[in-house]
């Protein structure tokens, strides 16, 4: 069974740093596109950064200059540095990937998700 999963959430100060991870299971073929959502209570969820399989990443405005995106894609890992954190960072976040299961077919999945709190 294909699985993402996240670890490194937790309740932070502002301006404090965190460290996301996702990984996924060993019984796959390669990794594509990988990226990081949110969704805040009542807010629909959104693209907070994506990298592809060449290392090309992408920012939401509100995140740029803060978080880093970056994987390891000999351990199957995607990372997401948050510094800086602000309270309007709080949020559920996910991991997607489009997984390459077998050569040529390939799946979009999600991670089960991890809390972030930023709050004084």
């Amino acid at each position: 069974q294909v699985q993402l999963v996240e670890s490194g959430g937790g309740l932070v100060q502002p301006g404090g740093s965190l460290r996301l991870s996702c990984a996924a299971s060993r019984n796959i073929f390669s990794l594509n596109a990988m990226g990081w959502y949110r969704q805040a209570p009542g807010k629909e969820r959104e693209l907070v950064a994506a990298i592809t399989s060449g290392g090309i990443t992408n920012y939401a405005d509100s995140v740029k200059g803060r978080f880093t995106i970056s994987r390891d894609n000999a351990k199957n890992t995607l990372y997401l540095q948050m510094n800086s954190l602000k309270p309007e960072d709080t949020a559920v976040y996910y991991c997607n990937a489009e997984i390459v299961v077998v050569p040529k077919i390939s799946n979009y999945y999600w991670g089960q998700g991890t809390q972030v709190s930023v709050s004084s």
